[in-house]
């Protein structure tokens, strides 16, 4: 893994030195998003802000500040404890450095919740060569979090990440780019949640089953693939699509394809309406109702390490503020964004109904998203 990383980063380190002709790094701008999620017992919502500055024509700083407000009686949390409350709190600081079509850009990401606190950093290098037409992207980033449980104060376990990006992106003709990205992902340490856990026949109970806690593999390697295709229009619409396939270590294999298209009305509203379809299998070590305590070495029940689909639609709006209207004359616009998301679980099954242990109907739900977004560009 250590020489793997070191290779890439020798050839990062290449592409820069390349010479070539100057580009420019992105606006200056401020973005104001609120975001809800209601949906599953599940409600999230918070506010999140976005400043990003040029120090000089060749350097870019960028600021993020995210906060989730979480409060779930989702079935997992139904079936084996109470209702709860928590917020989320991301802090992420960019630096991005342009030497002619070379573009750096450092992260830092910062994330803290009472059970949570997550740490990482990453390195991305990208290079536009070919005459402009073709771009390459790769990326380094590593991770470090502390788990602990809220009222335990003896338990406190580790997990690390390590991530390897690529992506070429090709501008076929005047109307048509693809991109393909690649990710390599290993994770290590304690991976499963410490409150979850999994459930097994147990006649010497009068409700006829028992529970003790999941226990995960401590490592988890996983791949990604994703092709995109982008079809401009010559009335200022596009088309979109996406295509993801994933796998990893523990036997899931997942895929989902994404439809979007864009269309303009006069010069200040654009409409877009998109949908996406996501199935996966389960884990190797998942099981809705085990035959009896301790019955394998790995234990899951965790419905997102399941066989399911889910399935997307939504539209978004977006209004180009005109200068005149906005701050101090500067280019801004507004969007809200809207999806609905429908889950179906082939081999998760909702403990809180009626029919018998194991026999009970297969779970699955619906929720909505919501997305408010001003940004302002200067």
């Amino acid at each position: 893994m250590r020489l793997l990383l070191l290779f890439i980063f020798a050839v990062v380190i290449g592409m820069v030195s390349q010479q070539i002709h100057a580009a420019v790094l992105q606006d200056d701008r401020v973005d104001v998003l609120y975001h809800s999620y209601n949906g599953g017992g599940m409600d999230i919502d918070g506010p999140a802000i976005l400043l990003r500055k040029k120090a000089r024509e060749n350097i870019a700083v960028q600021a993020y500040y995210y906060v989730d407000s979480i409060s779930s009686a989702s079935v997992d949390v139904m079936s084996t404890a109470s209702p709860y409350e928590e917020e989320r709190k991301e802090v992420q600081l960019a630096f991005e450095y342009l030497h002619e079509k070379t573009i750096i850009d450092v992260n830092f990401r910062r994330s803290d919740e009472d059970d949570y606190l997550g740490n990482s950093i990453s390195l991305n290098i990208s290079q536009d060569t070919f005459g402009d037409l073709t771009n390459i992207s790769m990326g380094l980033a590593y991770g470090a979090n502390e788990i602990s449980r809220n009222g335990d104060d003896f338990f406190a376990e580790e997990s690390k990440q390590y991530t390897l990006n690529f992506a070429l992106s090709q501008i076929l003709t005047r109307n048509l780019t693809m991109t393909i990205n690649l990710a390599a992902i290993a994770d290590e340490g304690y991976l499963n949640n410490p409150y979850r856990t999994v459930r097994y026949v147990d006649n010497s109970q009068p409700s006829g089953v028992g529970y003790q806690s999941e226990v995960y593999p401590n490592t988890r390697n996983s791949f990604a693939t994703k092709i995109s295709a982008s079809y401009f229009l010559s009335y200022r619409a596009a088309l979109f699509a996406n295509y993801r396939y994933f796998s990893d270590s523990w036997g899931i294999d997942a895929s989902d394809v994404e439809l979007a298209y864009r269309h303009p009305i006069g010069d200040t509203f654009e409409l877009e309406f998109n949908a996406r379809y996501y199935q996966q299998t389960q884990a190797n070590f998942y099981s809705d109702l085990f035959p009896y305590r301790d019955a394998q070495n790995y234990l899951a029940r965790d419905k997102e390490l399941s066989t399911f689909n889910d399935t997307t639609v939504g539209f978004s709006v977006t209004y180009l503020v005109p200068q005149q209207y906005s701050f101090g004359d500067l280019r801004s616009e507004a969007s809200f964004q809207w999806d609905h998301l429908i889950f179906d679980y082939e081999n998760f099954r909702d403990p809180t109904a009626e029919g018998g242990i194991g026999n009970e109907p297969l779970y699955g739900f619906s929720a909505n998203v919501i997305r408010v977004l001003y940004s302002l560009y200067f």
